[in-house]
């Protein structure tokens, strides 16, 4: 078994592309260690009580397994296999075999043919990528089912298929050469402007260390000669049983999750687990150095930095003290950093400071500044003088208390929602002990060994826990990212640093406790009707003023409560002469309230379960969340002030607008960025409403206009409220009565808007063409076509199977026998807004010199569909994943929000829900080609391709391996 490095980060780790903040993992060399002495699981070695629920075993051959049994969501399991080496473990001549290792694990095994796993999971209801994936990184490949259903058989099936995987692939020559095209494909498809930034801060940060030049895409050489040979060196050294972990957590007893195990994989031989890589090295005395990075497509942004010794802290409870210590003084550094962002003439878009682990070669701490194009030297003296104030004169008790409220509420709130905890919180405890060595404990535990912290926590322990974990930022490393060279190059940088430490600061002022100023909204409204929709237990209520509200009373979420507010509006306001009359609502929220500014907002409700955030959908606009019990009247409470008095805050107004620059200057960045910003108007014929206007127009916008387009809206537009999880329904109803339904009348139905329900669909088909400016050997390939409405619901489901039908098509002709692209897709949208409106998309990624073999591949996919027989088990395995979703849609708040939420305006949504499984069972292969024949005719196709544009950047070179 190897060691495992732990890395705990603190506060906000930075935002840092420059370093690899995770632990040290695997060996790059093919020797092997055996470790003496080490604990099967770190918990052993420490004063912390590990979580009773979980069963820890291992296996003779020495496979360690973490199991759990868990109800929610009910009759549903997680399955993960964690094989602890990842690209650490690759020699020079091997780099990327790791992730080509992944792809070949679902490309034939000893007992399952080439092509036909993925197949297998979908016949079991298992979508690819959403319940069937793998990743690879530095420490690790991970494999990872998602099960929908809690039957024996199929936990048979999982634990077969990872048996497969851990010991049995067969890494054949020529399905090598196969999938060569795909790993290609996404390689290509991962090289934009950020990761050419991130290798280049890299080269800048730690030039010497050797994890770099390990990043799990691999290299094009070795990638594009690797052979089966080198790929089964790779295997048998690191597909160990002592180099794996297998974590299941579900609704399977523990007993037959562990006899399972053990009949599996008992009989598994291998090594002994690779030695532990060699990650660094990373001079900790690196400093004074200065970097300029420019790409047209990166928003400006300095970081500021120094290294210092990595500490080994392995979890204890004297080291979760400290952790807890410092973590509450980098937390109120942040909401000061946040503080400056939010306010009027912001000196920066956003700020961060922290400290954390540089695998086990360093300990690093930096300041990070996101600015304006052109303002970084504003930011640099206001977030540096910032940090030095705090890091000099500490902390106020009004902060402390601040940071104690939310921690409290936050274990609180997990003790009350302990019993119907999500597999997948579980399954990230377990994979956190295997990778981190971070041991996972009872909310209980938590929230008791908190009583006992929180009295070691003052203004004075803050402050020297944090001067304990920080490095000095003495003659740092500073780096520059952006558009256009900061002028007076480095050494304006420089001196901007050394200007801001020069600067005048002060002891902060404790500025005293606030109250929230909107509790009383008039007498509290009177229900007139009251009606249970006897199929699903939703009750529906209205009260005097209009307002609709729904109620779903459900424990399978302890102590949560799902809300969600529609207010009629949305960007069906929006017209032909004024298209962008909706488009600050996204940021309303930054004005605060008319008595609270956003900031003072989070210091007032701090240690409560609210918040609030507007966003429009074409019908409405959209208010939602979660709360608790104890919160929601406080809840509700916020949600009137928002309708009642919005904050209209210029500070607001100039968040926003410090997003548009950013945003226009990388329209066409990467091949989807084009297409999308281009989409709507090729669709639409440049109707204003769906295309995208100039910069110009979002700049000029203003809270003022806002206020005069849907303040009417706000104060009297209709309103429908749903509430759905573990509430008592008489308390539900007073908190809406006291405050939303207490407010004046409401219009009583959302309206209409016949007119602005007019969406053409573009008379131009065959193809357009549009350029970017990103990689050189980047292409995109996007057929439309226009269908239907969702009026017809039969129609809807068959046009929905049959998009999933051409995506496994596009699947194997693409990706499996094309080898040219990583991710096609492929989707069905029909409207419920725009009459005779719906769409049927298709879309692939693919190398320049590829995009005429993939037009061909996709249009013979499309007349195959329509003019030959389509294969039954094709419909099956398109098919049975939908059903499965359905089966457990309301086995989490989210579905049943899905039909609560306007089950008065809407009704049809839960009609529909109930239909839907049968009406997908009838359907034929030839009810599935109907609808090729009818919508999908090649001349029909709006066809767009994206091509690289005479800016577009040539491909650079891999980085060479550290000496």
């Amino acid at each position: 078994m190897k060691s495992t490095a732990r890395v705990f980060t603190a506060g906000l780790l930075l935002a840092l592309p420059n370093l690899a903040l995770t632990q040290a993992l695997v060996a790059q060399e093919p020797t092997e260690q055996v470790i003496e002495d080490k604990p099967v699981w770190a918990f052993e070695a420490s004063d912390i009580e590990v979580d009773p629920n979980y069963v820890f075993g291992q296996l003779d051959n020495g496979m360690r397994y973490i199991l759990r049994q868990n109800g929610t969501p009910e009759g549903t399991a997680m399955v993960r296999m964690r094989i602890d080496s990842g690209s650490l473990d690759e020699t020079d001549t091997e780099r990327g075999l790791s992730h080509y290792l992944e792809h070949m694990a679902f490309n034939g095994s000893t007992n399952i043919p080439e092509g036909e796993m993925i197949k297998l999971l979908e016949r079991e209801g298992l979508a690819f990528g959403a319940d069937t994936n793998a990743s690879t990184g530095f420490e690790a490949i991970t494999y990872m089912l998602n099960l929908p259903r809690n039957d024996e058989d199929l936990l048979d099936t999982a634990l077969m298929l990872m048996r497969e995987t851990a010991s049995e692939i067969t890494i054949a020559e020529d399905a090598v050469g196969r999938e060569r095209g795909v790993i290609l494909a996404e390689r290509r498809d991962r090289r934009n402007f950020g990761q050419r930034a991130r290798e280049d801060s890299f080269e800048f940060t730690s030039p010497d260390a050797r994890y770099p030049d390990r990043l799990p895409i691999g290299t094009l050489d070795v990638l594009e000669n690797a052979t089966a040979e080198q790929l089964r060196a790779l295997y048998e050294r690191t597909y160990t049983p002592s180099n794996t972990v297998l974590v299941i957590v579900g609704d399977y007893p523990t007993d037959l999750m562990e006899a399972k195990i053990h009949e599996r994989f008992a009989d598994w031989q291998g090594g002994a687990a690779p030695a532990d890589p060699v990650t660094g090295p990373i001079d900790v005395d690196r400093q004074g150095l200065t970097d300029i990075y420019l790409d047209p497509a990166l928003s400006e942004s300095v970081t500021i930095s120094r290294f210092a010794e990595w500490r080994d802290e392995p979890d204890t409870l004297a080291n979760r003290d400290q952790q807890g210590l410092r973590g509450i003084g980098y937390s109120i550094i942040g909401r000061r950093l946040a503080r400056l962002a939010r306010g009027e003439d912001a000196p920066f878009r956003g700020a961060s400071y922290g400290s954390g682990n540089a695998f086990e070669d360093a300990r690093v701490t930096a300041i990070s500044v996101s600015s304006a194009d052109g303002e970084w030297r504003k930011g640099v003296l206001a977030a540096v003088r910032e940090v030095r104030q705090a890091v000099t004169y500490g902390f106020t008790q009004a902060e402390i208390d601040e940071q104690l409220a939310n921690f409290r509420t936050a274990l609180e709130n997990a003790v009350k929602a302990a019993d119907t905890r999500a597999n997948g919180a579980y399954v990230g405890q377990a994979l956190s002990l295997v990778s981190n060595e971070r041991i996972p404990t009872t909310p209980q535990y938590r929230l008791a060994n908190y009583e006992r912290f929180e009295k070691l926590v003052s203004p004075e322990s803050v402050h020297q826990a944090l001067l304990a974990d920080i490095a000095a930022l003495e003659n740092p490393l500073i780096r520059f990212q952006g558009r256009t060279a900061p002028e007076g190059g480095e050494d304006a940088l420089r001196a901007a640093f050394a200007e801001a430490m020069s600067l005048p600061i002060v002891a902060p002022v404790d500025s005293g406790p606030l109250e929230f100023g909107y509790t009383d909204f008039g007498e509290p409204g009177e229900v007139v009707s009251d009606a249970v929709d006897e199929r699903l237990g939703i009750r529906k209520l209205r009260f005097a003023n209009g307002v609709r509200l729904n109620i779903k009373s459900t424990d399978i979420r302890e102590d949560r409560i799902s809300w969600r507010m529609s207010v009629d509006g949305g960007s069906l306001l929006n017209t032909r002469d004024d298209p962008l009359k909706t488009a600050l609502v996204s940021g309303l929220s930054g004005g605060g309230l008319g008595k609270h500014s956003q900031d003072e907002l989070q210091t007032v409700l701090a240690g409560r379960s609210v918040g609030v955030r507007m966003n429009t959908n074409a019908e409405s606009f959209s208010f939602r969340g979660g709360t608790t019990p104890r919160d929601l009247e406080l809840q509700m409470q916020l949600l009137a002030a928002s309708l009642t008095d919005p904050g209209y805050r210029r500070e607001g107004e100039e968040r926003y607008r410090r997003s548009i620059d950013n945003f226009f200057a990388n329209l066409d960045a990467t091949p989807g960025r084009a297409l999308s910003n281009a989409l709507g108007g090729i669709l639409s014929d440049n109707d204003p409403r769906f295309s995208l206007q100039s910069k110009e127009a979002f700049l000029a916008l203003n809270y003022g206009k806002l206020q005069a387009d849907i303040g009417d809206r706000l104060a009297s537009g209709a309103i429908e409220v749903a509430l759905v999880g573990d509430l008592d329904e008489d308390a539900a109803i007073a908190a809406v009565a006291s405050t939303i339904g207490a407010l004046p009348a409401r219009e009583a139905e959302f309206l209409p808007r016949d007119d602005a329900r007019i969406r053409s669909f573009t008379s131009n088909r065959g193809l357009t063409t549009l350029e970017h400016s990103g990689e050189a050997d980047q292409a995109l390939v996007r057929l439309t076509w226009l269908t239907n409405d969702d009026d017809d619901f039969t129609e809807e489901m068959k046009l929905t199977l049959l998009a999933r039908i051409v995506r496994l098509e596009l699947t194997d002709r693409l990706r499996e026998e094309l080898g040219q692209a990583y991710s096609p897709s492929a989707g069905s949208s029909s409207s419920s807004v725009y009459p005779d409106y719906g769409t049927l998309r298709v879309q692939a990624s693919v190398d320049v010199t590829q995009v005429e073999p993939t037009r061909e591949a996709i249009f013979g996919l499309i007349e195959d569909l329509r003019s030959k027989p389509i294969d039954p088990d094709l419909i099956e395995r398109a098919r049975k994943p939908i059903l499965e979703s359905y089966d457990n849609l309301l086995k989490g708040l989210g579905g049943w929000m899905s039909l609560t939420a306007l089950a008065q305006a809407k009704p049809r949504r839960i009609d529909r829900y109930f239909e839907a499984p049968d009406l997908l069972k009838s359907f034929t292969p030839d009810d599935v080609q109907a609808m090729a024949q009818q919508y999908l005719a090649p001349e029909a196709a709006v066809e767009i391709q994206v091509l690289p544009g005479e800016n577009a950047k040539p491909p650079t070179p891999d980085i060479p391996p550290a000496e």
